[in-house]
């Protein structure tokens, strides 16, 4: 069966020596994962379509036997070329796919993080690397999985309480105004860090490097 989607194309990665697997974040069908056959050959339909966070329309043959389906057609809609012009940026758009990717199953429709997902890729061509980008994307993602934390019970600053909220509750343009003191960055790298392992078991890699605009480290 023959299906079309738009989606966001979180992870590429080589199958074999001509084909790649390619990783989406759909709305219509949450994370799917499809093979392009022949993708990685100079002249295939796919050369020039298939890289990490391009926004496109593509159609795909439903495998019967696995979750492994087959890409057909792909049009390209946006390419977030910046990102791979700035280290940091990129280092952010990994992050959160990954959290994306690590919180949500296969085959299960996604509009609302899908639609986040978006926004934040958006958001990021148009903005330097700041770490309450970071911050917001993992309260926004949190809120979408029903684990929002509930500030009143949480031993935070008062200042801490504020910037958390704001970056819960406003728009992209909004929190990339807002101003964080360093101990306030701090406060807020370690609380989503306890909040995140504690409810999620782990991390995925890059978080420290995603909140620095630097190298990665662990965290």
């Amino acid at each position: 069966m023959i299906q079309s989607a738009t989606g966001l194309m979180l992870r590429t990665r080589p199958l074999t020596e001509t084909s790649l697997i390619v990783l989406w974040l759909t709305p219509e069908f949450g994370r799917i994962s499809t093979v392009a056959k022949g993708a990685r050959r100079p002249k295939s339909p796919f050369a020039g379509k298939l890289d990490l966070f391009y926004l496109a329309d593509f159609s795909f043959s439903r495998s019967r036997h696995s979750d492994l389906h087959a890409l057909r057609e792909v049009s390209l809609r946006e390419t977030h070329r910046k990102l791979r012009n700035d280290l940091g940026l990129l280092q952010q758009a990994s992050y959160c796919a990954a959290l994306v990717q690590q919180t949500t199953e296969t085959d299960t429709p996604l509009p609302t993080v899908y639609e986040l997902m978006r926004d934040l890729l958006d958001h990021l061509v148009q903005h330097p690397s700041q770490p309450q980008t970071t911050f917001a994307f993992e309260l926004k993602l949190l809120k979408e999985l029903g684990l929002a934390p509930d500030l009143a019970e949480r031993k935070l600053s008062a200042g801490a309480k504020r910037i958390l909220e704001e970056l819960a509750k406003q728009d992209w343009p909004a929190i990339s105004r807002l101003k964080l003191s360093m101990a306030q960055t701090r406060e807020l790298q370690q609380f989503l860090h306890v909040f995140l392992i504690y409810h999620l078991d782990k991390i995925p890699r890059g978080r420290s490097a995603a909140l620095a605009g630097g190298s990665d480290n662990a965290g």
